[in-house]
């Protein structure tokens, strides 16, 4: 984010580097989405120090545009910023989503409170940083995402099928429409089936905590993904007074 107002005149995407990086090529490509040149140039050249290959947008139309909806620049994990001219990140995300690219995004921003990493998670991101940070840490998350994201498999449990790649759930035949929290938050859950799940090993699996921002976000989450389970979804995830929650599997 930065404070001078928005610039004006066309529209440019700095591209250099991508469009010389083949679509196979093994190294993570990032997408960096931040309104602040000077910022870009510090992650591009980073980023590219840690092994990844860089592409640069400075707003989320631009980052939009460059995404499309459908067969838009083949990246590996979006880095985006909150604040920003045109669109926000926030916006951004949510229309990312609403078009169905379901590419890992990674929150980098000086918005640091609890209720900021909340909401970005909420709209959908798979991780929350906040400015300053360590250069080495993003990294090792970003790598983290990635590499989760190419090794997932499927899960299934009779009429429960959990596609881990492409973050969809059916259940019943029926895809249940789950967002970012809730499929991490199932997933957890039946990743543990049969064991009960503290809300602190949630809070720390799903939300990125590692401490308890005295919500009941997570209580808040399981209400809805039990709703979207249906009938069966309080008999599906239990609750455990005092301890947690618990998935049984589907007869």
């Amino acid at each position: 984010m930065r404070t001078n107002t928005t610039p004006t005149g066309p529209v440019h995407f700095d591209l250099t580097r991508s469009m010389q990086a083949p679509t196979d090529d093994p190294r993570v490509h990032a997408l960096v989405v931040d309104d602040d040149p000077v910022f870009r140039k510090y992650m591009a050249k980073g980023l590219e120090a840690g092994g990844l290959t860089v592409t640069l947008a400075e707003d989320g139309e631009q980052a939009l545009a460059l995404l499309g909806s459908g067969r838009g620049l083949p990246v590996d994990v979006v880095l985006l910023d909150v604040m920003m001219p045109v669109r926000t990140g926030w916006d951004c995300l949510t229309e990312l989503r609403a078009r169905g690219r379901e590419v890992p995004v990674i929150f980098v921003s000086a918005r640091e409170t609890t209720e900021d990493r909340i909401h970005g998670l909420e709209l959908g991101a798979d991780d929350y940083v906040s400015k300053p940070f360590s250069l080495r840490e993003l990294i090792a998350r970003v790598n983290s995402v990635v590499g989760r994201r190419r090794a997932m498999p499927r899960i299934e449990h009779g009429p429960l099928r959990i596609d881990l790649g492409l973050r969809r759930v059916w259940y019943q035949e029926r895809e249940l429409g789950c967002a970012r929290l809730e499929f991490e938050l199932l997933a957890t859950l039946v990743r543990a089936s049969g064991a009960t799940v503290s809300r602190e090993v949630l809070l720390s699996e799903v939300w990125n905590m590692n401490f308890d921002p005295g919500t009941n976000v997570v209580d808040v989450a399981v209400g809805r993904l039990r709703r979207k389970l249906g009938r069966e979804g309080s008999r599906l995830i239990r609750s455990v007074y005092g301890k947690g929650y618990c998935f049984v599997p589907p007869e």
